[in-house]
């Protein structure tokens, strides 16, 4: 998990910028009688005012499909990564981090928060790391997809030695090796995990909660590691059937 860049943007040199003007823009939801109503007031104030009119409804661009493993998601000043798309009946979820479900309640599909992805529900950190986001809308529907659009059609536990891949939404797609079952991280403040899977597979700041798989098989959801992709390092991923169990819910 990482914190998102807050820097602020800057005009071009030799540019002029108009100031202290307002841009009103009217969709198809907007009558005829309240459109002439907001031009007649918008006309007092003559050119510091505009109103146009457009074709169509405006929407919050929601993406129309499931998001894949390792997809960005942003809330609360944070970015983390999505998981693995989950369902409890006809009720769509996905499943992150759940240090990253502690620290926010709302999910963004984008950096600029104009699209609302999902509410978390539920989440345990420390001890475990998983978290539960119900997404926002129906149109987020399985299978679950990780890297290169490839579906996940089931879920199981690791073994030491298994060829893994995983996919963060800082560090990309990358492949290892489990090097041991059942680890304990402490990550410092009280913030102790068990259970986990260690890999040799690289990962970066805001990769968390992303997804390890093998072949069409879910395995882990990123909790954690030391190094980064540039010099390697150990990654420690939480088993993903302990989340599915935890909340009854199920991939594929």
């Amino acid at each position: 998990m990482t914190r998102s860049p807050r820097s602020p943007s800057r005009a071009p040199r030799g540019r002029s910028i108009r100031c202290h003007t307002l841009s009103v823009t009217a969709d198809a939801g907007v009558g005829d009688a309240r459109f002439a109503a907001l031009r007649a007031t918008a006309a007092r104030y003559g050119d510091l005012v505009n109103v146009r009119r457009v074709a169509g409804t405006l929407h919050e661009a929601l993406p129309t499909g499931p998001l894949p493993g390792g997809a960005a998601i942003y809330g609360g000043g944070y970015r983390c990564s999505l998981g693995f798309t989950v369902h409890r009946g006809t009720t769509p979820y996905f499943l992150t981090a759940g240090h990253c479900g502690q620290a926010v309640s709302t999910w963004y599909a984008g950096a600029h928060r104009s699209a609302v992805l999902g509410h978390t529900v539920a989440y345990t950190y420390p001890g475990r790391d998983y978290a539960l986001v119900e997404y926002a809308g129906p149109a987020y529907l399985w299978p679950s997809t990780a890297g290169g659009g490839r579906a996940v059609t089931g879920a199981a536990d690791p073994y030491v030695g298994e060829h893994v891949t995983s996919r963060g939404s800082t560090s990309g797609v990358h492949s290892g090796t489990v090097t041991g079952l059942d680890a304990t991280v402490d990550y410092g403040n009280g913030e102790v995990v068990s259970g986990l899977i260690e890999t040799d597979v690289c990962s970066e700041p805001g990769d968390s909660g992303g997804p390890l798989y093998s072949g069409t098989t879910a395995l882990g959801l990123t909790s954690g590691g030391d190094g980064d992709c540039a010099y390697g390092g150990a990654t420690y991923f939480q088993p993903v059937t302990a989340a599915l169990r935890a909340y009854g819910v199920r991939i594929g």
